[in-house]
Protein backbone atom coordinates (compact mmCIF):
# COMPACT_ATOMS: atom_id res chain seq x y z
CA UNK A 1 0.00 0.00 0.00
CA UNK A 2 1.51 3.21 -1.38
CA UNK A 3 1.58 6.12 1.82
CA UNK A 4 -0.25 9.53 0.69
CA UNK A 5 1.94 11.85 1.62
CA UNK A 6 0.20 15.21 2.52
CA UNK A 7 0.54 18.48 0.09
CA UNK A 8 1.81 21.63 2.34
CA UNK A 9 0.98 24.80 0.64
CA UNK A 10 3.83 27.46 1.33
CA UNK A 11 3.07 31.36 1.20
CA UNK A 12 6.96 32.09 -0.31
CA UNK A 13 6.21 35.30 2.28
CA UNK A 14 7.21 38.72 1.14
CA UNK A 15 8.88 38.34 -3.09
CA UNK A 16 11.24 41.87 -2.18
CA UNK A 17 12.59 39.55 1.32
CA UNK A 18 14.70 36.33 2.21
CA UNK A 19 11.28 34.01 2.31
CA UNK A 20 11.43 32.82 -1.44
CA UNK A 21 14.94 32.35 -0.77
CA UNK A 22 14.56 29.92 2.25
CA UNK A 23 12.00 28.44 0.51
CA UNK A 24 13.92 27.70 -3.01
CA UNK A 25 16.66 26.48 -0.61
CA UNK A 26 14.63 24.52 1.55
CA UNK A 27 12.88 22.50 -1.27
CA UNK A 28 16.81 21.50 -2.82
CA UNK A 29 16.94 19.10 -0.04
CA UNK A 30 15.48 15.34 -0.54
CA UNK A 31 14.59 14.74 2.08
CA UNK A 32 11.38 17.22 2.32
CA UNK A 33 9.89 15.35 -0.84
CA UNK A 34 10.40 12.36 1.09
CA UNK A 35 7.55 13.54 3.66
CA UNK A 36 5.87 15.59 1.99
CA UNK A 37 4.24 17.05 -1.49
CA UNK A 38 5.46 20.83 -1.08
CA UNK A 39 3.38 23.37 -2.91
CA UNK A 40 4.84 27.29 -2.93
CA UNK A 41 2.32 29.60 -3.80
CA UNK A 42 4.34 32.46 -5.42
CA UNK A 43 4.80 34.66 -8.41
CA UNK A 44 7.01 31.86 -10.37
CA UNK A 45 9.11 34.32 -12.73
CA UNK A 46 9.86 34.99 -9.00
CA UNK A 47 10.94 31.60 -7.97
CA UNK A 48 12.60 31.22 -11.60
CA UNK A 49 14.90 34.08 -10.13
CA UNK A 50 15.62 33.14 -7.19
CA UNK A 51 16.76 29.38 -8.64
CA UNK A 52 19.16 31.21 -10.63
CA UNK A 53 20.70 33.92 -8.07
CA UNK A 54 21.01 30.77 -6.03
CA UNK A 55 22.94 28.39 -8.21
CA UNK A 56 20.05 25.77 -7.61
CA UNK A 57 19.97 22.70 -9.69
CA UNK A 58 16.34 23.18 -9.89
CA UNK A 59 13.44 23.29 -12.50
CA UNK A 60 10.01 25.52 -11.75
CA UNK A 61 6.94 24.19 -12.56
CA UNK A 62 4.52 26.62 -12.50
CA UNK A 63 0.83 25.28 -11.78
CA UNK A 64 -2.68 27.38 -11.98
CA UNK A 65 -4.09 24.22 -9.31
CA UNK A 66 -2.67 21.86 -6.52
CA UNK A 67 -3.63 18.70 -9.02
CA UNK A 68 -1.02 19.68 -11.58
CA UNK A 69 1.51 19.66 -9.49
CA UNK A 70 4.66 16.71 -9.97
CA UNK A 71 5.91 16.90 -6.77
CA UNK A 72 9.35 15.26 -7.34
CA UNK A 73 12.66 16.87 -6.11
CA UNK A 74 14.24 18.81 -8.01
CA UNK A 75 10.96 20.82 -9.38
CA UNK A 76 9.89 23.27 -7.38
CA UNK A 77 6.02 23.34 -7.87
CA UNK A 78 4.84 26.51 -7.46
CA UNK A 79 1.09 27.93 -7.50
CA UNK A 80 1.31 31.10 -9.94
CA UNK A 81 -0.53 33.90 -8.65
CA UNK A 82 1.00 36.37 -11.58
CA UNK A 83 0.80 39.09 -9.06
CA UNK A 84 4.44 41.13 -9.04
CA UNK A 85 4.85 43.32 -12.26
CA UNK A 86 8.25 44.84 -14.27
CA UNK A 87 8.61 47.53 -11.43
CA UNK A 88 9.65 44.55 -8.74
CA UNK A 89 12.99 44.90 -7.13
CA UNK A 90 14.51 42.63 -4.47
CA UNK A 91 14.79 44.23 -1.17
CA UNK A 92 12.68 46.79 -1.14
CA UNK A 93 9.49 48.15 0.33
CA UNK A 94 6.50 48.26 -1.73
CA UNK A 95 2.85 47.89 -1.29
CA UNK A 96 3.23 45.61 -4.33
CA UNK A 97 4.90 43.48 -2.47
CA UNK A 98 3.01 43.91 0.42
CA UNK A 99 -0.38 42.86 -1.64
CA UNK A 100 1.08 39.86 -3.04
CA UNK A 101 2.83 38.61 -0.13
CA UNK A 102 -1.08 38.93 1.43
CA UNK A 103 -2.22 37.45 -1.25
CA UNK A 104 -0.38 34.40 -0.98
CA UNK A 105 -1.19 33.69 2.46
CA UNK A 106 -4.95 34.26 1.44
CA UNK A 107 -4.50 31.46 -1.29
CA UNK A 108 -2.95 28.76 1.20
CA UNK A 109 -5.37 29.70 3.46
CA UNK A 110 -8.41 29.53 0.77
CA UNK A 111 -6.79 26.30 -0.26
CA UNK A 112 -6.60 24.28 2.99
CA UNK A 113 -10.50 25.71 3.62
CA UNK A 114 -11.13 24.10 0.32
CA UNK A 115 -9.19 20.90 1.51
CA UNK A 116 -7.49 20.89 -2.14
CA UNK A 117 -4.07 21.17 0.31
CA UNK A 118 -3.53 19.72 3.82
CA UNK A 119 -1.47 22.31 6.03
CA UNK A 120 -0.13 25.61 5.46
CA UNK A 121 3.20 27.05 5.96
CA UNK A 122 4.29 30.89 5.66
CA UNK A 123 7.56 32.35 4.78
CA UNK A 124 8.22 35.84 6.17
CA UNK A 125 6.51 38.56 5.79
CA UNK A 126 7.34 42.40 5.86
CA UNK A 127 5.00 44.16 8.04
CA UNK A 128 5.46 47.38 6.35
CA UNK A 129 4.94 46.31 2.74
CA UNK A 130 1.74 44.92 4.09
CA UNK A 131 0.47 48.20 5.64
CA UNK A 132 1.72 50.12 2.46
CA UNK A 133 -0.71 47.66 1.02
CA UNK A 134 -3.55 48.53 2.55
CA UNK A 135 -4.24 45.83 4.95
CA UNK A 136 -4.50 46.20 8.52
CA UNK A 137 -2.70 42.89 10.54
CA UNK A 138 0.11 43.18 12.47
CA UNK A 139 0.97 38.91 11.63
CA UNK A 140 0.16 35.90 9.91
CA UNK A 141 -1.93 35.27 13.12
CA UNK A 142 -4.40 37.68 12.76
CA UNK A 143 -4.22 37.34 8.84
CA UNK A 144 -5.40 33.81 9.99
CA UNK A 145 -7.83 34.60 12.69
CA UNK A 146 -9.68 36.90 9.92
CA UNK A 147 -9.50 34.61 7.31
CA UNK A 148 -11.03 32.27 8.69
CA UNK A 149 -13.55 33.87 10.90
CA UNK A 150 -11.79 33.25 14.41
CA UNK A 151 -12.36 35.09 17.41
CA UNK A 152 -10.75 33.93 20.15
CA UNK A 153 -6.82 32.93 18.78
CA UNK A 154 -3.27 33.19 19.86
CA UNK A 155 -0.19 32.24 18.41
CA UNK A 156 2.32 29.14 19.04
CA UNK A 157 5.41 27.83 19.05
CA UNK A 158 6.63 24.55 18.71
CA UNK A 159 9.41 22.42 18.91
CA UNK A 160 9.31 18.65 19.85
CA UNK A 161 7.88 18.28 23.29
CA UNK A 162 8.09 22.02 23.29
CA UNK A 163 5.08 24.70 23.51
CA UNK A 164 5.25 28.78 24.05
CA UNK A 165 2.45 30.71 23.65
CA UNK A 166 2.04 34.36 23.26
CA UNK A 167 0.30 36.64 25.41
CA UNK A 168 0.92 39.54 23.38
CA UNK A 169 2.71 39.28 19.73
CA UNK A 170 3.30 42.42 17.05
CA UNK A 171 2.81 45.10 19.82
CA UNK A 172 5.26 47.78 21.15
CA UNK A 173 7.02 46.57 25.02
CA UNK A 174 4.78 49.22 26.70
CA UNK A 175 1.70 47.48 24.65
CA UNK A 176 3.26 43.72 25.47
CA UNK A 177 3.73 44.68 29.90
CA UNK A 178 -0.08 46.03 29.86
CA UNK A 179 -1.83 42.71 28.29
CA UNK A 180 0.40 40.33 31.16
CA UNK A 181 -2.90 40.51 33.29
CA UNK A 182 -4.35 37.43 34.63
CA UNK A 183 -7.29 36.82 32.50
CA UNK A 184 -5.16 37.23 29.78
CA UNK A 185 -2.87 34.82 30.80
CA UNK A 186 -5.29 32.21 31.28
CA UNK A 187 -7.17 33.08 28.16
CA UNK A 188 -4.16 32.91 25.92
CA UNK A 189 -3.39 29.41 27.73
Amino acid sequence: MEIQLPILGISAGDPAGIGPEITAKALSLQEIYEICKPLVVCDAKIMHQIVSLCGLNLKVNAVLDPAEGVYQFGTIDVLDLKNVDESFQFNTVSAMTGKASFEYVAKVIELAKARLIDATITGPIHKEAIQKAGFNFAGHTEIYAALTNTKEYTMMLADGHFRVVHVSTHVSLLEAISRVKKDRVLKVI
